[in-house]
């Protein structure tokens, strides 16, 4: 009685908060109190595969829901993206009967990283995928080493781990484990020989903390790695991205199925790789996987086309604090051969927290942006001036840059009758302050 009870208040509770268009963290943190222990009173489905890591995860989740749904899988996920506790809770209950049996082929759950470990006490993921780790938020996860102990809490027995084989401290957690699967990338044409970021996060071992040396790198710390002292390195994937070419904006998987790019970005063929594997292992054909995700464009609102006036654009939501998401969306841009303006906003740097740290905007490679497909840079919001003294520190020509306090003047000032094409990148928290300026397309 006590379980149909709090699946019913739940339900309730979610149907008039959607009405009135709130979150969905608060039905599930007061089924909870009307019960902690009942997720694990609620009948799952066969699959119920997990995902976390510090990027990528809501772009992932969407995707694999998307392969899913296209090939008659019923799935309940979270599509708002609330991926604690209390938002997971909400999920299962609202997916299940008032007996309590989830109604879905497969419970597909985005969960926070730092919080996983409480989610998944009492829900046992059988496949659990880990995209990656990069320092991120300070305020809340400090270094990617401490969210990587937070997270070893949240692996049981009997679950299938699905790593990330190019990162070398999440491809870690399948070491002297057996039930592992690794997906990654061959060397690559656009890949470097040596480190390009400003920081390293792979210069040592995760396992015994001597110097790593790399063979290739993909991006800042993914790559091809291998520890000069335990003799661990970059294992073997059974799912590989073997060729990727972003001027064509073409990713080839396994040799032999290619997938047309809606955004040409690294980060980006990472979601889909890790997508693609998850449906394999479900048992989706990889040419229909391929055919699925051909041009296909998130609907989460992390990448959006708008026209400014007689200009297209396209926004990028880098989140504030993480430093690798920010760089990844400044590659994008700098690769726009036609040539492109950039519109950087800072206004708000947390949205859960108070606080006016800027010093993970020097972890950012703004150096980037002198490449001489930018042709101008606007730096806008609040944080306008500490944007500024970054850039300071960079070679690009300060008649380049222009400073707005102001997101509307900045926007206004972009405007104009000028054809180049325009990239914003922002955060969650600043997009909707830009885009209340535009028409989305």
């Amino acid at each position: 009685m006590k379980k149909t009870l709090t699946i019913l208040i739940c339900k309730l509770l979610r149907f008039a908060l959607k009405l009135i268009g709130k979150g969905s963290s608060k039905p599930g943190q007061v089924a909870l109190k009307l019960c902690p222990d009942i997720l694990s009173r609620i009948e799952l489905p066969r699959y119920i595969i997990a995902v976390t890591g510090s990027n990528g995860k809501t772009s992932t989740v969407e995707m694999i829901a998307h392969i899913l749904t296209q090939n008659g899988k019923s799935v309940a996920w979270n599509k708002e993206g609330s991926n604690q506790i209390e938002g997971v809770t909400t999920l299962v209950l609202d997916s299940a009967t008032l007996g309590g049996r989830v109604k879905a082929d497969i419970l597909l759950i985005e969960s926070d990283e730092r919080f996983a470990r409480y989610t998944f006490r009492y829900i046992r993921p059988t496949h659990y995928v880990i995209t990656n780790l990069y320092r991120d938020q300070l305020t809340r996860n400090g270094h990617p080493e401490w969210v990587y102990d937070a997270l070893l809490d949240s692996i049981t027995d009997g679950t299938q781990l699905i790593l990330n084989a190019d990162d070398p401290l999440v491809s870690s957690f399948g070491e002297d484990r057996d039930n592992v699967v690794r997906f990654g990338a061959d060397k690559l044409s656009s890949d470097t020989e040596e480190l390009v970021s400003v920081y390293n996060d792979g210069a040592y071992c995760p396992v015994c903390k001597s110097p790593m040396v790399y063979s290739t790198h993909h991006y800042n710390h993914i790559g091809h790695y291998r520890c000069t002292a335990c003799g661990y390195h970059r294992r073997d994937t059974q799912y590989t991205i073997t060729a990727v070419d972003l001027d064509r904006g073409v990713m080839t998987i396994d040799g032999k199925y290619e997938i047309t790019l809606a955004l040409k970005s690294l980060y980006n063929i990472y979601n889909i790789l890790a997508a693609y594997t998850v449906a394999s292992i479900v048992g989706i054909d990889g040419a229909k996987i391929a055919a699925d995700m051909n041009h296909y464009v998130l609907k989460n609102g992390r990448v959006i086309t708008f026209t400014l006036g007689k200009r297209h654009g396209t926004m990028l939501t880098s989140k504030h604090e993480n430093s690798i998401s920010y760089d990844q969306s400044l590659r994008v841009a700098a690769a726009h051969k036609e040539g492109c303006d950039v519109l950087i906003i800072v206004d708000a740097v947390s949205r859960k927290y108070f606080t006016s740290d800027v010093s993970w905007l020097y972890d950012i490679d703004f150096e980037m942006l002198g490449h001489p497909n930018i042709h101008e840079i606007v730096l806008a919001g609040k944080y306008v001036n500490d944007l500024a003294v970054r850039f300071s520190y960079t070679d690009i020509p300060q008649e380049k840059i222009r400073l707005f306090s102001d997101i509307d003047s900045a926007a206004d000032y972009l405007n104009s009758d000028r054809s180049e094409y325009l990239y914003v990148i922002t955060c969650f928290s600043d997009k909707g302050k830009f885009l209340v300026k535009v028409k989305e397309d």
